[in-house]
């Protein structure tokens, strides 16, 4: 089986620094990237993340001459966006491929997925690598997945990510997970995964094991909350248990200690809120409503949200 590696550090780790990675900063990234073995680099967000907000940095916007710079650094075959079909119009994916990027990744809301997947289709048409992201796949039943799956394929998607938004998913569970959407979907199956639970290592070797042949990760673990599955581990388990070929640790190890030394947002994180959201799977968006100064009461309001479903 071969492996697709993502690096989703411009992208995932903006949550940490106001996607306010400069164009020097992201070039290089990237170059390294590439030059450490990863397939892509998801280099930003297509006009905003799921709340989109004002004065937003370069890797928040994904403009198309920031998306040409990074192309003309590593060729458009490894340059990958993501995005929320409500934040585009027409011009986005007709506009992005001439810029230079050939991977496009579609959020789909369960509740209302059609946009999303008419999304992929106008994508797929243009001539992208496409993606679905299934967003805080642990708070959906499992039919509801399969129908989400089985819908995205239909509608072109090579590749149907389980994102564990919530970084509460366990080993066990991702491995059904996985396994029921290789049974009914002909795309390849991706892992976006969070480390709330300190499980996103745990989470991707049982995906790998299951048949998921997509994988995302993040230097030092940069990204929303305490992060995602750290590249550098991942990397070195990858190249130790020779699951993969082609990477270069050295060079992995050689960006992250170069990410920290630029941003100093990436520094590896677990803040107790987030650790608590990840146990009750419940989302970010909830941080405000546990937050307090005793840790126990934040665990109380936590269980009262995850009881009132």
């Amino acid at each position: 089986m071969t492996l697709v590696n993502i690096d989703v550090t411009l992208r995932d780790g903006g949550y940490r620094n106001g996607f306010g990675f400069d164009l020097d900063y992201a070039r290089t990234h990237a170059r390294l990237s590439v030059a450490a073995g990863f397939d892509w680099v998801e280099i930003a967000y297509r006009k905003g993340s799921f709340k989109p907000t004002p004065n937003l940095g370069l890797t928040g916007r994904g403009d198309d001459d920031y998306i040409a710079a990074i192309a003309d650094e590593v060729g458009p075959q490894h340059v990958g966006l993501i995005l929320h079909p409500r934040n585009i119009d027409d011009t986005d994916i007709p506009a992005m491929y001439h810029a230079g990027a050939r991977l496009l990744r579609v959020c789909v809301a369960a509740g209302d997925p059609q946009p999303a997947f008419d999304t992929v289709r106008r994508a797929k048409d243009t001539g992208f690598t496409t993606c679905v992201n299934l967003t805080r796949v642990s708070q959906l039943p499992a039919r509801k997945v399969v129908d989400l799956a089985v819908d995205a394929t239909e509608a072109g998607a090579d590749v149907v990510y389980l994102a564990d938004s919530n970084g509460s998913m366990l080993p066990a569970q991702t491995a059904r997970l996985t396994t029921l959407v290789k049974s009914v979907a002909s795309a390849e199956v991706g892992l976006h995964a969070h480390n709330n639970l300190g499980l996103a290592m745990s989470n991707a070797m049982a995906a790998v094991d299951a048949g998921a042949s997509w994988m995302d990760s993040s230097v030092l673990g940069m990204g929303k909350g305490p992060g995602n599955l750290v590249a550098e581990q991942w990397i070195a388990y990858l190249d130790r248990t020779s699951r993969a070929t082609g990477y270069d640790l050295g060079t992995v190890l050689h960006l992250a200690d170069l990410l920290g030394r630029s941003v100093p947002e990436s520094a590896p994180s677990l803040p107790l809120p987030d650790l608590v959201l990840g146990h009750f799977d419940l989302s970010v968006e909830m941080r405000g409503s546990i937050e307090h100064d005793d840790h126990r009461q934040a665990v109380h309001a936590a269980k009262s949200l995850a009881a009132a479903g």
